[in-house]
This record gives structure tokens, sequence and C-alpha cells, in this order.
């Protein structure tokens, strides 16, 4: 068997995927049409994935980030979202997915006179007939956005539907200019009330971003990391020498790093793939795992991350089942059903894959 058809078959934990950025590209065609959308550069599917892929491979969140214009232009009826929502967890199970946490931000659907209730019920509606349907796990994260004033009211709109898997809130968009403290309320009102918080941070800014979103925000789980190697001392030959009180203090309390490798090289965050500090952190016992972040925009699944981690800095089938594990326990949703994940799909799904190969080769 191939690596990637390895990788493929085994059950897979994916925590940071923006529903936004996944879009099939045939189907923002077909709900182009739908709403009479007319700004799509392309109506062949081919060319308008590679159109998305190369506007957002240019080095810059900003560029990144432009290609949401459109596909959130073709969520704003509840019938596409329940769409794009149920495709989603049927492109998850083809990727080998078991259990998706799956975030967007409500503010960018009301374009078109829907109001919060109808975006939530119709990608929940969606959500749980592709469960049913597909078998894949979900829970659900909802972002406010850094340029936006309205933090609060999404925390608000997260904690009124935790009770139908929203499991967590986060703060997404440009980093630079907009540092999470400014959505100190928000934060507040959601650590009052017992819930879970992930932020975007360290990605097209600095340490202090980071620091900010842990100290600040009480952030659980974090967003890229990337430049958390701003806080760690490296020998002449690239080894870790020495770690800053913020990495350190990161190690120690096992706060989780959500990993996308494409997606910080497209971004810029990082240069290339050599120069990414996943194997660094891991090697180093950071509670690290892979993330596609968004699938469409860096042409990506989570099969193809962890083939690139294979590919690149010679991670095993025991490193990905360890990373997988890291991920689900990770999860925002409740503890026994992490377990549930970790010990009756995971563990197994990953022996039965070393029987396969073992009896190949005999």
């Amino acid at each position: 068997m191939k690596t990637h058809e390895i990788i493929n078959s085994v059950p897979k934990v994916l925590l940071h995927d923006h529903l936004d950025g996944g879009l099939r590209a045939s189907t923002i065609i077909d709900l182009a049409k739908d709403i009479k959308y007319h700004k799509l550069p392309t109506n062949d599917p081919e060319e308008l994935q590679n159109w998305f892929f190369e506007g957002a491979n240019k080095g810059s969140l900003v560029e990144f980030l432009r290609g949401f214009e459109h596909t959130c232009a073709v969520m704003q009826t509840k019938e596409a979202l329940e769409r794009t929502a149920y495709e989603m967890i049927e492109d998850m199970a083809k990727d080998g997915v078991c259990f998706v946490e799956t975030r967007f931000a409500p503010v960018l659907h009301l374009e078109k006179g829907l109001h919060y209730d109808d975006v939530m019920e119709a990608v929940l509606s969606g959500l749980e007939r592709g469960k049913r349907d597909f078998q894949v796990g979900y829970g659900v994260i909802l972002c406010a956005l850094r340029n936006m004033k309205n933090s609060l009211e999404i925390a608000e709109l997260a904690i009124n539907y935790r009770q139908q898997n929203v499991v967590g809130f986060d703060l997404a968009g440009e980093e630079g200019g907009y540092p999470p403290k400014k959505h100190i309320e928000a934060f507040q009102f959601i650590k009052r009330e017992n819930f879970s918080i992930t932020i975007h941070a360290g990605e097209a800014f600095g340490k202090e971003s980071i620091w900010q979103a842990i100290q600040y925000c009480g952030a659980h789980r974090i967003g890229h990391a990337t430049r958390l190697k701003e806080d760690i001392v490296y020998d002449n030959d690239g080894k870790i020498i020495k770690l800053g009180d913020l990495a350190q203090y990161i190690l120690d309390k096992r706060i989780p790093l959500e990993i996308c490798l494409l997606s910080n090289v497209h971004t810029g965050a990082v240069d290339n793939l050599e120069n990414h500090p996943f194997m660094d952190l891991y090697k180093n016992k950071f509670r690290v795992f892979l993330n596609t972040d968004d699938r469409l925009m860096s042409n990506t699944t989570l099969t193809n991350e962890y083939t690139i981690a294979s590919k690149y800095y010679d991670i095993s089938l025991d490193d990905i089942e360890k990373l997988n594990i890291n991920a689900m326990k990770s999860s925002f949703i409740p503890h026994e059903d992490r377990l549930y994940y970790i010990y009756n799909v995971i563990k197994p799904g990953f022996q039965k894959i070393r029987e396969k190969l073992l009896s190949l080769k005999v």
C-alpha cells in the first residue's frame, strides 16, 4: 500500500477546519447560479479550484482571506448552508476523518436577510444529516472576527447552542492591529459559562499574540501558534536548547497547538515546510497535531497534510496515531466521548491497518 493510501485508511481527527474555507468548487458554481451571483472568475470547477489555490498561495494572510468573499457570498441561504455543512461531513468521511470540529463566523451569513438562528439551524441540520449518513462525529466552533465589535454577541450565541453540539468559541481574521485582548469582554463571558476557547494566534503576528490569547483571554487551544518559535532558542544545528517562559508554560500546561502546515506556507507564516516548527515542537513533547485550515484555499485534505509530514519530517504510522490521539485529547467534546473515540475508534483503526500491512508482508 502507498503511504497516502495507508494514511487515508486510518481514523483521523480534525480540529481546525473552516466551513467556508472548504467548499467544493463545483458547489460554489451551483450555488452561484441559484442566487444569480456573477462575480466568480470562472464557471469551470477545475479552473475555479486553481484560482482559489493561486490566490491563497501568495505568502500573505490578507491575500489568503480574499477568497472568502466568494465562498461567503454563496452561503447566504438556509439551503446553501445546510448543503455545504452536509458535504463537508461527506468529504470528511472520504478523507478518513472520524471526528471533526468545524468552525465558521455566523455574522458572515446575514447579508441576504437570515438571522443568527436561521444560520445555526441550517448548519446544524446539515451536519446532523451528514453524521447520520456517514458516521462522522462533529462539534461546532463559532468564530468572532477580530475587526468587528460584536464578539460578545457571538459568544452568547455559542452558549445558546451548547446543547446542540456547539463546543467552542474562537477569534479569527486578520491578526495585525487587532489584538485578542480587545475582545476581553466576550472571553470573560465564555469563561464564566465554563465553555471552551480556541484563538487564532501567532500566525501573522508574533508570540505576543499567543501570550495575549492565553493569559488575557484564557485560550484552551491555540490555532497555528507558528510564531511560538520566537520564544525558543536554537543552536547552530537547529536544535532547541532553551524554551522561553511562554513556550515552557504552553508545554507544561499541555496547551494544544492546532498546526496547519500548508496553510502556514500559503499565508507566509513560514517561508517553507523545512522551516516549520512542527517537528521541533512534536519532538519536544508539545501537544501538537495536524489540521487543514482551509481545504479549498490550500487544495488539501487531512490525509494530504499527514502525507506531507511523512515526506518532509519522516513521521511514522506510530507518530500519526500519537498525533491523532493528541488531537482527540484536545477536542472540546466531553471527556467520556473523547475516550470513546480513542479506545473504540482510533486505536482499533490503527491496529487494523498494522495487521493488514503485516499480512501483506507475509
